[in-house]
């Protein structure tokens, strides 16, 4: 009896373990008695019976299937092994970790833009990671009729809609379209949404998604890189002088023919310019300031001659005044003023 037992012992495990393998299931065989169940770590074993869940098993280690596991499961917990019958069932091992996976777009991402009418070409790479989290839906709708599930079919149903999520999601947050990647979290978190509601119908979760970089044309590159340039300088004539000074010190413009010579020139001429522009500006201060001083001369006299005419008719009694308290002009004894014709008696 021990003899027909052993031979109809069998061992159900996961057989084809792949790392990039989400889920496989073990099918189409009878469970005889005496068989083992074993779960290694990162696995959760899920008993099927005609398309409906019996039992999951999480914790790793051996089991005896008819002693330690059909006591366990739903309708069979009565299920008794005869002598040359097993147990029809399927047992689907699921790979319970976190999956990283890499993206790329394939071709530019045409996003519209007020500066290109035909809009800005970007491409962009970077990662995002989903594990399992409703093993109910993934048997409905995946494990029903696949024996495994990979890492790449995921990649492929992520994929076919991420270009249009990131022009979604770049035009929505892309603020600085020449600086998308200061926007890259938010453009991100409003990504793996998306993506979430886009793969739960599969009982698959996306826990994480991230923009490494965005990349531009190279034209469209040169030109930020200038732009940058000018605005580090602030000025365009210092950004010219600083490039022809960088192109003589480096040997790019080199040579004892035109093209030095004319480098030559040109920085003379700029650095002349330069310095009759500071000439002028200083002349317009110096004058300015003349004037400025001019006038307040002018008010300090009529100030000191008020003063001194007020100080006059005060003390004089019945004398002429020596400055006319009207106007202050000077008065050497007349009875009006020779200024303004102001009575000074």
């Amino acid at each position: 009896m021990s003899f027909f037992r052993n031979q109809f012992s069998n061992v159900v495990e996961w057989e084809e373990f792949r790392d990039d393998m989400i889920f496989w299931k073990w099918s189409n065989r009878e469970i005889k008695k005496g068989s083992r169940l074993i779960i290694r770590p990162g696995q959760d074993a899920i008993f099927i019976n005609q398309g409906k869940i019996e039992g999951i098993f999480k914790d790793e280690g051996t089991y005896n299937i008819d002693s330690e596991i059909i006591p366990f499961l739903s309708t069979l917990k009565g299920f008794r092994f005869g002598f040359n019958s097993g147990m029809r069932v399927e047992v689907l091992f699921v790979n319970t970790k976190e999956f990283t996976v890499r993206w790329g777009t394939q071709n530019p991402i045409m996003i519209p833009t007020p500066q290109l009418p035909g809009g800005m070409p970007i491409r962009a790479n970077g990662t995002f990671n989903f594990k399992v989290s409703d093993y109910v839906t993934l048997i409905d709708k995946i494990a029903g009729i696949k024996t495994s599930y990979l890492v790449e079919d995921v990649k492929i149903r992520i994929t076919s809609v991420l270009d249009q999520l990131l022009m979604k999601w770049i035009s929505r947050e892309g603020k600085d379209m020449f600086n998308l990647q200061a926007n890259a979290s938010d453009i991100a978190r409003g990504i793996r949404e998306d993506l979430d509601m886009e793969v739960m119908d599969n009982g698959i979760a996306i826990t994480g998604f991230q923009v490494m970089s965005f990349n531009y044309p190279k034209e469209i590159q040169d030109m930020i890189n200038k732009t940058a340039s000018h605005g580090m300088v602030g000025d365009l004539a210092k950004y010219q002088q600083i490039s022809m000074t960088d192109g003589i010190a480096s040997g790019k413009v080199q040579g004892g023919g035109a093209a030095s010579d004319m480098a030559g020139m040109m920085m003379g001429m700029n650095l002349a310019n330069e310095m009759m522009k500071n000439m002028n500006q200083g002349q317009s201060q110096g004058q300015n300031q003349s004037q400025n001083n001019q006038g307040q001369n002018q008010n300090q006299n009529s100030s000191q001659g008020n003063g001194n005419a007020s100080s006059g008719s005060a003390s004089g009694g019945g004398s002429k005044p020596n400055f006319c308290p009207n106007c202050g002009a000077k008065n050497e004894g007349a009875n009006f003023c020779p200024n303004c014709g102001h009575k000074l008696g």
